[in-house]
């Protein structure tokens, strides 16, 4: 599966932003799908992970209350409500699908999209 992830920018601290990750090929509905975030000179972590019904999501507790992750098998997207940001929420986002067995780390992922760029600014 092939993934496009768009719809980051630049944002005030406070402001919203959501992010989309259009996937190509029949099986979106077969794979768990995820975001994950990294900032310059820091690690790739999770911030989010919903089933491949939608029925279970998974959050990191920085981003806890503030995203939603949601999907929309019918459109093979899934995408990231971002609000209240703040500056620390600055990254490249991606997105990523697993078959499953584990949504938390990075390397349970089989696909990944190629990122993009949300700035807050305070």
């Amino acid at each position: 599966v092939q993934l496009q992830a768009s719809g980051g920018g630049l944002v005030q601290a406070g402001g919203s932003l959501r992010l989309s990750c259009a996937a190509s090929g029949r099986t979106f509905s077969s794979y768990d799908m995820g975001w994950f975030r990294q900032a310059p000179g820091k690690e790739r972590e999770f911030v989010a992970a919903i089933s491949r019904s939608g029925g279970s999501t998974n959050y990191a507790d920085s981003v806890k209350g503030r995203f939603t992750i949601s999907r929309d098998n019918a459109k093979n997207t899934v995408f990231l409500q971002m609000n209240r940001l703040k500056p620390e929420d600055t990254a490249v986002y991606y997105c990523a699908a697993t078959r499953g067995g584990g949504y938390y780390n990075h390397y349970e992922y089989d696909y990944w999209g190629q990122g993009t760029q949300v700035t807050v600014s305070s």
